[in-house]
């Protein structure tokens, strides 16, 4: 489920958990605070992310240097670093990328109390390897002047009638790639190769751009129908310039799979790791920590359009218009596993 509205713990309380999750480590919190700075590698690249990590600074006193990348590019390097890389936290989005980082052996375990007792198991690694810090739904999108089309309430419907005139950007786009892989995982290989196929027969163009090129395209009149993230929308309404706000007004928003017994909605998420050779464990234990405190989560939420891993954490008004849904289980290690072979059928099936 997507965060309810925010609740508010006891400081005292939160203060206590977070001397237990520190204890865990074997780190007491006066050894924390003395810690100077924290390493992150991360292939996030927001404003708003800077300015969360400036917010940590103000907090604790604790540098946050910043190295910047493609992902599976700065798990490649942390290992390749190996004993003597400097990383203490590595930060990306989408659950197949941590769990080819914990794959790799680049994460160690992080068990906390502050994190474990914020966080929904479903959205943990069973490991402890890594947890979510944000989310994204990916949801279908169609015109409110028009109406949504009739039968259209499931991922698996973008392949019949109901999908005629989709945008979509290319298979190769993790986002996609997860998705199909999600599918792949309910339905298995022969009805996905099905569904990619009447997929790639309702596209109304070929793919192209990104998830902000395929929404606007519906009061373009190219489109019918987007299947895009919501947090592209959201920013679109959240944005001042009336253009932006036209469309976000124009849009509608179906979250797929909502029926009783079905797997819901399908979400991208963004998470953090505890990187397996660590020079500042005191300063990467509070940093994590605080990736899951409210300042943090509304930062994230608020900041960012995105719907926080924190289930009483505020939602920006953005989403809130959109309504709310229930996500489907992330299962990262599946969703890696299924990755290759989901774009496969994707590509033989012409979803380019």
């Amino acid at each position: 489920m997507i965060p309810a509205r925010p609740t508010h713990r006891p400081l005292g309380r939160l203060a206590g958990l977070l001397a237990a999750g520190l204890a865990v480590l074997g780190l007491a919190p006066a050894a924390a605070a003395g810690a100077q700075e924290v390493n992150l590698y991360s292939s996030r690249h927001y404003d708003s992310d800077r300015a969360l990590y400036d917010a940590f600074t103000r907090e604790t006193g604790i540098k946050v240097r910043l190295i910047e990348g493609d992902a599976d590019q700065l798990i490649e390097r942390i290992r390749n670093e190996g004993a003597n890389s400097p990383a203490d936290v590595f930060i990306t989005v989408d659950a197949a990328r941590l769990a080819r980082a914990a794959q790799a052996g680049i994460l160690q375990p992080f068990r906390s109390a502050v994190v474990e007792s914020r966080i929904p198991a479903a959205l943990r690694d069973r490991d402890g390897l890594w947890f979510a810090i944000s989310q994204r739904a990916r949801v279908i999108m169609y015109d409110k002047e028009k109406g949504p089309p009739a039968g259209l309430a499931r991922y698996e419907d973008l392949a019949g009638p109901a999908g005629a005139g989709l945008c979509v950007r290319a298979s190769n786009h993790p986002y996609n790639i997860s998705l199909a892989a999600s599918v792949l995982a309910a339905d298995g290989a022969e009805q996905t190769e099905a569904w990619a196929k009447g997929l790639a027969a309702n596209l109304a163009r070929p793919p192209q751009g990104g998830d902000r090129d395929q929404f606007r395209a519906i009061p373009a009149g190219q489109c019918t129908l987007a299947l895009a993230n919501t947090y592209y929308l959201a920013a679109f309404g959240a944005s001042q310039k009336p253009d932006d706000q036209a469309v976000f007004r124009r849009i509608g928003v179906i979250f797929p799979n909502q029926g009783a017994g079905d797997r819901g909605a399908h979400v991208n998420i963004s998470g953090a790791g505890f990187v397996r050779s660590a020079p500042n464990k005191e300063s990467a234990a509070r940093f994590l920590e605080f990736l899951t405190g409210d300042h943090a989560q509304s930062m994230l939420a608020l900041g960012n359009m995105e719907y926080p891993a924190v289930p009483d954490a505020p939602l920006h008004p953005a989403l809130e218009a959109m309504g709310r849904f229930r996500a489907e289980p992330v299962d990262a290690e599946k969703t890696n596993a299924n990755a290759a072979q989901a774009l496969q059928i994707m590509q033989r099936a012409g979803w380019r």
